[in-house]
């Protein structure tokens, strides 16, 4: 069975809304009915962590901006996750390998990546060197509702249609950029009212820009990724479209002509993590979802949907990832539906 496309967007009167991601380009997420943010389910951290679920919020931020920062990354964003906003996000420097769906990145400093948030999305960076980036998140509706242009443009056209694409800058470009960037945080310290409205501006400016160079569909060609690379993307290609079948070692060294010791080393090397806990992140994942769509769902039923034999062995994998049975988590899920109808 293919569910890997499916992920929980919005809810209407109380009911969860299913939408695949090949279709989420022409949905917008309502935000004046229902605003999210991104919850970790009440569930306490993992030492793998997992996917981060949505909710509604009271008073999320239309657009967040985090500037120029090194900080760690939280165990919330180390592994595979997902998040309604759309993100901008600028690699400043550091070493970092960043995962979109089944598609790897090897980031160099100065690349911008525009994302749908929707999407499952992690990097995976060198702890030994500083990672600084900027991100920004937000709610596609609030910034529709800041337009029209006297032009009309539409500048959210690349998150819809593109959905998540990488834009390399170097030179006058990446300086435009950082200029760019250090404006709206300029204007984000101050909250006054006139700022605020200047930071709205600034932003708007940030989306044309990267209207622009996205009309031709877009970056200039990349640096072809290396062997090593190329194979790892393969592998993790592979595990996307395959998650659900009885996968181990002898059988991707067979379908992908790759020695699996070579396999396992290279994988660890560039993504941070091992095979098996890059296919179990993405069916515990795949798990919780059906969890939060359909509460009627077994635990033995979904556990054999999402590629675990035996139930025994998906309960044991599930606690480990998230923290709590799947009993115990599909009861919360059902105790948050039951309280969000009210």
């Amino acid at each position: 069975m293919k569910q890997s496309n499916k992920i929980l967007c919005k809810q209407r009167k109380g009911k969860a809304s299913l939408i695949s991601n090949s279709s989420i380009a022409g949905d917008r997420l309502n935000s004046r009915n229902s605003l999210y943010f991104v919850d970790r389910c009440c569930a306490p951290e993992s030492k793998h962590g997992g996917i981060s679920m949505l909710f509604p919020s009271a008073n999320p931020l239309p657009i967040r901006l985090k500037y120029k920062y090194n900080t760690p990354v939280h165990r919330s964003y180390a592994s595979y996750h997902s998040h309604p906003q759309c993100e901008i996000y600028f690699f400043h420097g550091g070493s970092c390998n960043f995962l979109i769906g089944d598609k790897l990145y090897v980031l160099a400093p100065g690349d911008l990546i525009i994302m749908d948030g929707l999407t499952l999305h992690c990097p995976k960076i060198d702890p030994s060197v500083e990672y600084v980036r900027t991100t920004i998140h937000f709610d596609r509706d609030y910034v529709a509702g800041l337009l029209p242009l006297p032009l009309p443009v539409d500048i959210l056209a690349p998150f819809q249609l593109l959905r998540n694409h990488v834009l390399n800058l170097d030179g006058e470009d990446r300086r435009e950029v950082e200029d760019m960037l250090g404006r709206l945080h300029e204007a984000n310290e101050n909250k006054d009212p006139v700022y605020y409205n200047r930071f709205c501006l600034q932003f708007i400016d940030l989306l044309l820009y990267i209207y622009a160079r996205c009309g031709n569909s877009l970056s200039l060609p990349r640096k072809p990724l290396s062997v090593k690379e190329r194979n790892v993307q393969n592998i993790v290609t592979y595990i996307e479209n395959h998650f659900t079948d009885d996968i181990h070692l002898e059988h991707l060294e067979r379908e992908l002509h790759l020695d699996k010791h070579y396999m396992s080393h290279i994988f660890k090397e560039v993504t941070g993590t091992t095979v098996f806990t890059h296919l179990y992140t993405r069916r515990i994942n795949q798990a919780q979802l059906l969890f939060l769509i359909e509460e009627d769902a077994s635990v033995t039923d979904v556990g054999y949907r999402v590629g675990f034999k035996h139930s025994s062995h998906f309960s044991r994998i599930f606690k480990k990832f998230v923290g709590m049975t799947p009993d115990a988590f599909r009861q919360s899920m059902r105790k948050k539906n039951t309280m969000r109808v009210k």
